[in-house]
């Protein structure tokens, strides 16, 4: 059996009287594609946000290959193989694609020191070519990532939080706003990624087409709790989940 790469262990977050997470626990083993779905206002955002230190649980634990890391800040669950996208882009418009993704490997490499005298890329741009090519925007490397198409900036978020070559990469509403045929090309990148390097995906999703193709388990939230886990096609007939979506 593979590995737990991440284990949350029975998180609890309230915010002025409101629990917006209720005890949830699971585990995500190495090489997994997990999604993450449910109605709005589920608890789906809290929950992320408490893996990836934005929020500090009122209770509960998180683990990442072991290692505890609840409310640990993001710079160092990078150092602990933790990627992320978010749903709001992170890319730095005035910059080129090839250098967005350049600095991304910086931000988690090496110390201050030798940001401020090594090499100006650190040493950084033949693998961010590597990924400009996986992710085929070799194209557009050296446009500006402001004049990307909103599809061609999410894939090139996704290279961005695989410079640091992580464990574990938690993806916050990948599909969002990205049309049909660049969809298809953000999942088949992820789906090879996944194939190839044996990486671990945790995926908040509304698409549900999209988060149904991708994942390989589904853990489905509703006020706070789990209400439903296991293989797509079981959450696809899952009662309860249907009725959490149209409201009962």
């Amino acid at each position: 059996m593979n590995p737990s790469v991440l284990s949350v262990r029975n998180i609890s977050k309230t915010f002025g009287g409101i629990q917006a997470v209720k005890d949830v626990s699971f585990e995500v083993m190495k090489g997994e594609v997990l999604g993450l779905i449910g109605p709005n206002g589920s608890g789906k955002s809290t929950l992320f946000n408490c893996v990836l230190g934005q929020l500090r649980p009122d209770r509960g634990e998180v683990f990442v290959n072991g290692h505890a890391v609840a409310g640990m800040k993001a710079c160092d669950l990078a150092k602990r193989g933790v990627g992320r996208t978010f749903q709001q882009l992170s890319v730095f418009p005035d910059m080129t694609v090839l250098d967005n993704i350049i600095l991304a490997g910086q931000e988690h490499q090496g110390t201050m020191l030798s940001r401020l005298f090594g090499k100006p890329d650190a040493g950084l741009t033949q693998q961010a070519e590597q990924l400009v090519d996986f992710f085929k925007l070799r194209h557009l490397k050296e446009d500006k990532a402001g004049a990307l198409s909103y599809g061609q900036q999410k894939l090139l978020d996704a290279a961005m939080a695989f410079m640091a070559g992580p464990d574990l990469v938690l993806l916050d509403e990948p599909a969002g706003g990205v049309n049909l045929t660049m969809l298809g090309n953000l999942k088949e990148r992820l789906q090879t990624y996944n194939r190839d390097h044996d990486t671990t995906f945790v995926v908040i999703e509304h698409n549900m087409e999209f988060v149904m193709s991708l994942c390989t388990r589904i853990i489905v939230l509703a006020e706070g709790a789990i209400i439903a886990e296991g293989a797509p096609d079981e959450i696809r007939a899952n009662q309860q989940v249907i009725d959490a979506y149209l409201g009962g």
